[in-house]
């Protein structure tokens, strides 16, 4: 049976660009091996994106507006602001589930910083991501699952600051899992 398919969203070939991203870094990534993962032609990519680049731009451009999305359905998962908290850890953790997927994943981030666009796009979805943090932190302040007297704009940039850190260190030490390490580190902020 054939893998190819007739249709799909803009949204699965980014899905499905993203998979590939984390088996290919930046110079070996094909368009043919993001067909593959989407189960179209290298062609159907073509037509609808024009190149490899724009087809990452507009990944980018979609990732850069998704916080508020992701989010959303971790908060209906989770229903305490820590445990969603938590669960937004485990996500990043998701996006680099080795460390040679992770030195992927860096070297995509070096490529996002040194073009204009796509840093943009790096912005947005860093600062909608402090946002939904800091939202998260002041519900849990509300709950009373943290202190009244903490400052949660800080916080925020700590617990951001926490979770990539904690990524980096993980690669470094490659004990045990990702998630579980970023988990501990989350905890004791």
């Amino acid at each position: 049976m054939s893998r190819r398919r007739q249709k799909i969203t803009d949204e699965g070939v980014f899905a499905a660009a993203q998979r590939a991203m984390t088996r290919r870094g930046p110079l070996e990534l094909t368009l043919a091996d993001i067909a593959y993962e989407a189960g179209i032609t290298p062609g159907r990519l073509v037509q609808r994106f024009g190149s490899k680049r724009a087809l990452l731009r507009a990944q980018s451009e979609w990732f850069a507006g998704s916080a508020s999305t992701v989010f959303a359905g971790l908060r209906a998962a989770h229903h305490a602001p820590l445990a969603t908290l938590g669960a937004y850890a485990i996500c990043v953790a998701d996006l680099a589930p080795t460390p040679e997927s992770l030195l992927r994943n860096l070297a995509y981030l070096q490529r996002d910083l040194g073009d204009d666009v796509l840093r943009r796009h790096l912005v947005d979805n860093a600062r909608a991501t402090r946002r939904e943090i800091q939202s998260l932190l002041k519900a849990a302040m509300e709950r009373g699952e943290l202190r009244g007297n903490v400052n949660v704009g800080t916080l925020a940039r700590t617990v951001e600051t926490i979770i990539c850190g904690s990524l980096m260190s993980w690669a470094t030490y490659r004990n045990g899992k990702a998630a579980d390490w970023i988990a501990r580190d989350l905890e004791a902020v």
